[in-house]
């Protein structure tokens, strides 16, 4: 099977690495973290380091959703944008605290040389349920940071997207609120039921029973750090003043592609699934959008394939068996068959052991080609199993549709 060179090409993980993060010292103030990180949306800004050098680059590419605290060369913490949805949520005055008062740590790091595929990462993304990965060399010093985003931008998954759909990777447990509810409101939901996003609706009622949700804007962490930068009481402020709207509104059924490209013509992170006339919600992230990749999709394929060519090879190892068994006897003991009849029946045995072999080789080539390759998409596993299992139908068939005494 030949397959798109885009889909199974290896990403530049290099690239993926944030190697600009945002870094400041232990004594700076909470209320300029916050500012900072207000000011560098969908770029990598490159402030001063610690020893007073300066780039005045600007590279786009992933914006800067975390601070590192360090001291010299020693990591000390890191602190993101769901922190301060939390202190946020939490009425926690910004003013007169220090990011040591209330960054996260120790930090979950990941050595450069470990780094040699997506699926390190995604795992350690999964198991401490974080967000940015900060990557170290061998003497543990800060290489830069990796995130569901900057791994999402170096992968070029264009015909793997194509194939999958929204459904397979969307959440259901959307969080929602009216727009009359206070942004303080909506942060303690976020802090509470640790989301990255509120979805603003309207609900329509008939006869005093929920009908529909109408989403009718959004809104997300990144959207409590600006406010929190600015300085604004979050309980004075409703979210129909403040959320994004209108909403690009995906259906169930859409590509991962349309959802990939609509994130990147917008410059979102998440996008609103509806669909049963808005009866249902969900939400599709960029996190979601990883999921394609994940390894451990393959196990149990791999275990399935494996007994499918144990039965094959026994299947096999029986027919052989019994062909020369009968070949044999047909020869010895049936005075009938004239010697053209012996010859054509050698001929046919011929070409049926030739198909065998050749329909065993195609099930041998996807069976290694889906162990070699575990981060393929479930459609395009499906369709080498679905191979796998035509060919199979085919040696049954070609067996079965031979009469016992001519075989």
């Amino acid at each position: 099977m030949e397959l798109d060179d885009e889909l199974l090409c290896t990403p530049n993980l290099e690239d993926a690495i944030d190697k600009c993060p945002l870094i400041v010292s232990p004594d700076t103030a909470l209320f300029d973290v916050v500012e900072l990180m207000s000011q560098t949306r969908g770029t990598y800004c490159l402030l001063n380091s610690l020893d007073g050098t300066s780039d005045n680059e600007t590279i786009q590419g992933v914006r800067c959703s975390c601070v590192l605290v360090k001291s010299g060369d020693e990591l000390l913490g890191i602190f993101t944008e769901r922190d301060i949805v939390k202190l946020a949520a939490a009425g926690i005055p910004f003013e007169n605290v220090t990011i040591s008062e209330v960054m996260t740590h120790p930090i979950i790091t990941l050595s450069e040389t470990a780094f040699q595929d997506i699926f390190a990462a995604l795992f350690l993304f999964r198991r401490y349920k974080i967000r940015h990965l900060v990557i170290v060399n061998e003497d543990n010093k800060l290489v830069g940071i990796v995130s569901p985003e900057s791994i999402r931008q170096v992968l070029k998954p264009t015909n793997l997207l194509k194939l999958r759909r929204v459904s397979e990777v969307m959440t259901k447990n959307v969080i929602y609120a009216p727009p009359t509810a206070t942004v303080l409101r909506l942060a303690q939901l976020m802090a509470d039921n640790s989301v990255s996003c509120v979805v603003i609706v309207n609900e329509d009622t008939w006869e005093n029973v929920l009908f529909v949700y109408q989403p009718v804007g959004i809104v997300t962490e990144r959207d409590i750090v600006q406010f929190q930068a600015l300085g604004l009481k979050l309980s004075d402020i409703s979210a129909q003043i403040v959320m994004s709207t209108p909403l690009f509104i995906l259906n169930p059924e859409d590509s991962l592609w349309t959802a990939h490209k609509e994130m990147q013509k917008r410059y979102v992170q998440r996008l609103v699934v509806s669909w049963d006339w808005g009866a249902q919600l969900a939400i599709v992230t960029q996190t979601n959008l990883l999921k394609i990749f994940d390894p451990l999709e393959m196990y149990g394929v791999v275990e399935t394939l494996q007994k499918t060519i144990a039965q094959l090879e026994s299947e096999k190892a029986s027919y052989t068996k019994n062909n020369k068994s009968n070949k044999s006897n047909s020869i010895d003991t049936d005075n009938i068959l004239q010697p053209s009849s012996v010859e054509k029946l050698d001929f046919n045995r011929h070409e049926i052991d030739n198909d065998m072999d050749i329909l065993c080789s195609k099930i041998q080539n996807s069976i290694e080609y889906l162990i070699d390759n575990p981060d393929i998409s479930k459609e395009l596993q499906k369709v080498n199993l679905s191979s796998v299992v035509e060919d199979i139908k085919k040696i049954r068939g070609i067996v079965g549709q031979l009469p016992p005494d001519k075989i």
